[in-house]
Order: structure tokens, then sequence, then C-alpha cells
């Protein structure tokens, strides 16, 4: 385990220079002593490794140094050609790029290796959209990827779910998620993301501007999805489900409000049980609920509850006339022969 800890620690100081112990300690799943001492012995067996001190210290590897490591053991090679996404890379413009990559790495690796990256590739397959949904390819997309790498300013016309806006942005990365690609831009000294299938007009300008070294890609788009999440979900009512209402909550719910919904109480005789969950604002919250039809009694909010009972009553009011209803007024049964226009 020691031996793998201080490879990883020699490739990680090679990948990305200086680094805090901290951030060493928190790759490698260990105590920030632990990295002391792992740095220590690297120092003994001549590895050229050396702190620098101060707010924005760390450590480095001498200028000139390179670990050599040319083994790869068959996990390492199975994830290396699992890893690749190649709809997402053709979106980019890196299909043929990355084909050529995995055929050099092919090439290099052991005949053993070479067929269990084979066959790893043969038995995993990643559809990044969700079920009946596409993926997208908006226009802007390899323009907005060259910005990126090359850190030049971007000018776009944005459509925003009020208004057009024009923006002058710094791209910092682009994301995909379920099928869709996003821009993470600093705007105005701020982070901000964009959906780029809404990117209207874009020019590229010949501006460079200087990658903001501390900024993390992965957690700012961890923090930024929960923050989203929190925002669309900002309001909390307690609901009745059946057991059926139980199961589809499962399947319909996001992650969210899965993870966060409180079960009061026991199954009542019937089975269904009562339970408090996040919900969205009441148009939609209405809507969501809605989907699990006779399956769920909203208890509370009273707002929510009576927004329920009018929905239902401008449903039963739209699918009944007065050739539905019966002697009685009730609405009269729709036999399944029934062509209406």
């Amino acid at each position: 385990m020691r031996a793998s800890r201080l490879i990883n620690i020699l490739t990680t100081l090679q990948a990305k220079g200086l680094v805090t112990a901290e951030a060493l300690a928190a790759e490698n799943d260990v105590s920030v002593r632990t990295i002391y001492r792992d740095i220590d012995a690297l120092s003994l067996s001549g590895i050229p490794v050396y702190s620098e001190r101060g707010s924005d210290g760390g450590y480095r590897l001498l200028d000139g140094y390179r670990v050599r490591l040319n083994g790869l053991t068959p996990a390492e090679a199975q994830a290396m050609f699992l890893s690749g996404i190649p709809g997402a890379a053709a979106d980019l413009g890196l299909g043929s790029l990355m084909a050529g990559a995995q055929k050099k790495l092919t090439a290099a690796l052991p005949e053993d290796l070479r067929e269990s990256a084979r066959r790893m590739q043969s038995k995993f397959h990643l559809d990044a959209p969700a079920w009946l949904a596409e993926g997208e390819q908006p226009a802007h997309l390899q323009a907005i990827a060259d910005a990126v790498w090359n850190s030049k300013r971007i000018r776009m016309r944005y459509r925003s779910w009020k208004a057009e806006k024009n923006r002058v942005a710094e791209p910092l990365g682009i994301v995909m998620k379920g099928g869709a690609w996003y821009l993470v831009a600093r705007v105005d000294g701020a982070a901000r993301t964009y959906r780029i299938s809404r990117v209207l007009d874009l020019l590229v300008t010949d501006e460079r501007f200087d990658w903001p070294i501390e900024f993390d890609l992965a957690a700012y788009w961890r923090e930024s999805t929960r923050r989203l999440e929190r925002e669309l979900y900002p309001d909390w009512a307690t609901i009745r489900l059946s057991p059926w209402g139980l199961k589809e909550i499962g399947h319909m719910a996001p992650p969210y409000v899965r993870t966060n919904l409180e079960f009061i109480g026991e199954p009542d005789e019937r089975g269904w049980r009562t339970l408090r969950l996040p919900v969205a604002h009441e148009r939609m919250a209405v809507s969501e609920m809605l989907k699990l039809g006779t399956e769920v009694e909203v208890l509370d909010p009273p707002d929510l509850r009576l927004a329920m009972r009018q929905a239902v009553e401008t449903l039963t009011a739209r699918y009944t006339d007065a050739s539905d209803l019966t002697s009685e007024g009730r609405a009269a049964p729709v036999r399944g022969n029934d062509r209406r226009p």
C-alpha cells in the first residue's frame, strides 16, 4: 500500500507541479502527518522533491526531473480504455485524436494487457443521455471547447429562461451532464454556468486571459449542482402515498428528493405511508404530484393541498361535458368503441 502511495505522490507532483500536503493527503486518503513521512522517505531515497514555504507553498519536484514508470496493472489498463467517451470526444472534435491515442496505447501494451483492454471495451458502453432523450450537439460546442483550451475570451448572445443577453466571458471549462453540454465561464469576476445549446451567437476573440489556478472545475460543479437542487426544491410538503405510489416516487423523484424524504409513523392497514419531502414551487409541485394520480394525497401545506384540488377540478371540468353526464348528473363511463372528434 505504501509503495503504491509513494508512486501516486510522485506522479501527482509531476503532473501538477506544486501540490500542498493537504491535497496529497486528501487524494491518498491518509493524514497530513503520513504525507510528511512519505516525502521524507522519497527525499532519503534520492528523489529531488523539495518544499516551498508560505501561504502558497507546497511540494514540487526539481525542474527537469521526470518519473518513468512503464508498468501498468491489468486493472489500470482496463480503466484507461473504459474512461474514453467516444460520442463526447467526437462532439468536441477530438474523436480522431482519441482513436489515435488509444491505438498507440494498445500497441505499447504487452499482449496480455492488450487483450484485457479489448475485453473491457467490448463489455462496457456509456450512453450518457437519459432514456427517451437525445444527446445535444450544440452548434458552437467545438468553438467553445477551443476557447476553453486556449484561454480565449468569448462574446456570446445567450438565451436564458427570461431573456436574451450579451455576455463577455472567460471560459473555464465544459461539463456534459445527462447528454447536455454546459459551459462554466467567469463573467464579471464570478464563475457561472451556461447551457451551450442556448448560445445563439458566438465570437471567439484573440484576447487571452489568465486561467485561475485555484479554480477546480469538479468542485465547482458539485457545489453548483447542490445549490441548484436547493433552489429548485425550496419548500417542504407532507403527503400520503400508496404502496404503488411509493415505488413510483422511487423512480420519478430526483436524487435530491429521494435522499431528503422523511417517513412519518408506520404504514396504515392498506400500506399507505405518510412522509415529508422537498418540493418545487407550487405550479411545478402540482405537476409532479399529478404524475402519481390517485396514489397520492397532499396533506400539507394548505396552499399546495388547495392547488391540487383546484387542478383536479379543472381536469374534471375539462373532461366532462353535457353529453357525458347521466340523468343523476354523474359522468358516464366512456365505452371502448366511442370515437368522438
